[in-house]
């Protein structure tokens, strides 16, 4: 369909969707593998507009936002007739585990939708608007485009590659440092940064680490906040994904006996260690490149095939470093606190670069100060090696 101009939109349109955003933004932490979706139906009488209902998608495999509104609606004996939907992102028109919401719009009898992008599923993909259109009602969009995308990002990137965005978290000194020589590292940044370290856990569908980190630190990788759960549930927990390419895990890790799947990714392995691992309920998967260590790229394409959206990178110095040389981490958030741990203390990333040409620069998507330390929202830039000067 042929989008509407930003100049057709009043000033009502723009404030109802930025409602209807900050509504999908309440699924961030639960509604995976599915986008977060806001709805605000609208009823526009000439006395002037009123808000009838509201509706967000909680979780995966219960109602959409529009269905939760039009059952608030329903419930209030509202009527929809002269009603506005604004929907973040384009109503579906398939039949997954809940009917198509582009049906139920139809059904309710609304006379416009305004939504904020279209949505990037093929099994979409403009279809569901041309439902609506097909059923006499008024259809206009995009509105707030890029505000509807930053909700789903990672939803956006396996729609249109069939793969997660991959995401590092790293936590450093001023100086580029993570840990001690002797592997001291508790703690380099406060607690508002590992409290804000907990939101990214809990918007990841999986988090990678590396078996090295698991034997020296012995973590958990759990999302503990209970405020970034659904009211009376527990935090959802993101697949923790362990590469140990030889399979050296200790089967009493911490990481194997918390809450949540446990996926244990190796080259190489006896079949007694792969027993001993999988008696733990962890899954065990081979994905060995050429040397027997693991396929980096394979594994991110399998978590996409998993229906991972956002995957989160904890590792150590040797797994990061391998990550970002081929080019499969899209983003970085790197918190930085302001203290010197010296020359001997151990590397963010392992890059053996050589020459200045190898570099890989990274753009700025923000800076924030996080308590007494600072979050950088980085990008890599992975350009063909610069030549010489």
């Amino acid at each position: 369909m042929t989008p509407t101009t930003a100049s057709n939109f009043s000033t009502a349109d723009h404030a109802y969707m930025a409602e209807a955003v900050q509504l999908a933004e309440r699924g961030r932490y639960s509604t995976s593998p599915n986008p977060a979706v806001g709805c605000l139906l609208v009823e526009t009488p000439p006395s002037g507009a009123s808000v009838i209902a509201r509706g967000w998608h909680q979780k995966a495999g219960e109602g959409h936002a529009e269905v939760n509104a039009l059952r608030e609606a329903r419930e209030l004996g509202m009527t929809l007739s002269r009603s506005t939907a604004y929907v973040t992102l384009e109503p579906c028109s398939h039949q997954g585990k809940t009917p198509p919401c582009a049906e139920a719009l139809v059904d309710a009898g609304v006379a416009r939708v305004v939504y904020g992008m279209q949505d990037p599923n093929p099994q979409v993909a403009g279809r569901g608007l041309t439902r609506l259109q097909e059923a006499g009602i008024k259809v206009d969009g995009p509105l707030q485009e890029a505000a509807c995308r930053a909700l789903n990002p990672g939803f956006i990137k396996r729609m249109q590659t069939g793969l997660p965005r991959v995401f590092a978290k790293m936590a450093t000194s001023l100086d580029g440092r993570t840990a001690m020589q002797s592997g001291e590292s508790q703690w380099i940044t406060g607690p508002d940064a590992r409290a804000d370290v907990q939101k990214l856990r809990a918007q990841s569908c999986a988090i990678i680490t590396g078996v090295g980190t698991v034997l020296a630190d012995n973590p958990a990788m759990t999302v503990r906040d209970a405020s970034l759960a659904l009211p009376d549930q527990r935090p959802r927990q993101p697949l923790r994904v362990i590469v140990d390419s030889q399979l050296r895990l200790d089967p009493d890790s911490r990481i194997l006996h918390e809450p949540g799947d446990v996926l244990v990714v190796y080259g190489q392995a006896s079949n007694e260690r792969i027993a001993s691992i999988a008696k733990t309920g962890a899954e065990t998967l081979q994905l060995a490149n050429d040397d027997n260590k693991v396929d980096l790229s394979a594994l991110i394409a399998h978590l996409g095939q998993r229906q991972c959206n956002e995957v989160m990178v904890e590792s150590g110095a040797k797994l990061l470093g391998a990550l970002v040389a081929e080019q499969l981490v899209d983003e970085i958030f790197w918190y930085m606190a302001p203290t010197l741990l010296g020359s001997d203390a151990r590397p963010a990333a392992t890059l053996p670069f050589a020459k200045m040409n190898e570099q890989i620069r990274l753009e700025i998507i923000e800076t924030r100060q996080v308590g007494a330390d600072c979050r950088w929202h980085l990008k890599p830039k992975y350009l063909p090696a610069m030549p010489e000067a």
